[in-house]
């Protein structure tokens, strides 16, 4: 049975009690309306530690003026029935007074990696995703979090805060989850119309013919933002915002491929804003 707290104290005592009987603490951060690509996280926290709590939280601080925050997708009974299924521990799900008092001015700022890519169309963005994710680890003291791939920059944004105001978590990467057709899993995908997704697989294309280049030996990485951008422009409705190649670990910028890079992109599909990757030169 999973438990259903929402008060910061009282999740902090159950974390506490735990803590005290020797077992590990794994954390699954998400906004909720669970899909696969999060039940992969919460499979592999559930493997690794003694307890699993998974957190649901639609931030209010990470979304900007005119994007989807009020219509942000919500579906807490079925995210519940999904763990509880899967043997989840504790849902801690606060409201946003609960994270929030009505005084709050402190913010978590990165000041480096946040600035590319997502950071410069969302400004303020990964304010508020440090903020809420080092409050989360504050208030459940976690030893491992878990972290899909699909949002790559929130990733190595949250490596660097822990490792820069040395937060004793281990952050933990998990793979893309695709459909079978290759598009992300994303809860912004029930947005999409059929027309609208149709297209979406042009990402995961763009993509694939990316990776097909450089196993081929492409190196330039302006010749493989190029490739990328000619097959999204074969999706009817697509509007890209970005297509980038940067340094794997700290998002530089790169020229000439001789390490680890990761091609990624934004891309509205309608109104539905996308975002997907690929690492290459692992």
């Amino acid at each position: 049975m999973t438990l259903v707290i929402r008060s910061v104290d009282e999740v902090r005592r159950f974390i506490s009690e735990r803590r005290s009987q020797g077992k590990t603490v794994g954390l699954v951060p998400t906004m909720g309306y669970l899909h696969r690509g999060h039940m992969s996280l919460v499979e592999r926290c559930l493997e690794e530690n003694d307890v699993t709590v998974v957190s649901l939280f639609v931030n209010p601080i990470q979304f900007g003026p005119g994007e989807d925050l009020d219509r942000y997708p919500r579906d807490e009974e079925r995210d519940l029935s999904l763990l509880q299924d899967a043997g989840v521990d504790v849902l801690f799900a606060p409201e946003a007074d609960e994270m929030y008092r009505p005084s709050h001015s402190t913010y978590v700022d990165e000041a480096a990696i946040s600035f590319p890519l997502c950071g410069g169309s969302r400004p303020g963005h990964f304010r508020g995703v440090c903020t809420v994710v080092l409050k989360l680890f504050n208030v459940l003291l976690p030893d491992r979090a878990y972290f899909g791939m699909k949002d790559y920059q929130q990733l190595q944004v949250i490596n660097r805060m822990v490792r820069d105001l040395n937060v004793p978590v281990e952050v933990r990467p998990c793979p893309i989850v695709r459909e079978a057709d290759g598009l992300a899993l994303s809860s912004r995908n029930v947005y999409l119309s059929e027309d609208e997704r149709r297209s979406a697989l042009f990402l995961s294309k763009s993509l694939s013919a990316a990776k097909d280049a450089f196993d081929g030996g492409e190196r330039s990485a302006f010749a493989l933002a190029d490739l990328v951008w000619s097959v999204l422009a074969e999706g009817e409705g697509l509007t890209p915002e970005y297509v980038e190649v940067r340094d794997a670990a700290d998002l530089s910028e790169v020229a000439d491929i001789t390490g680890p890079v990761v091609v990624a992109l934004a891309v509205r599909a309608g109104s539905t804003r996308l975002i997907d990757n690929v690492v290459l030169g692992e």
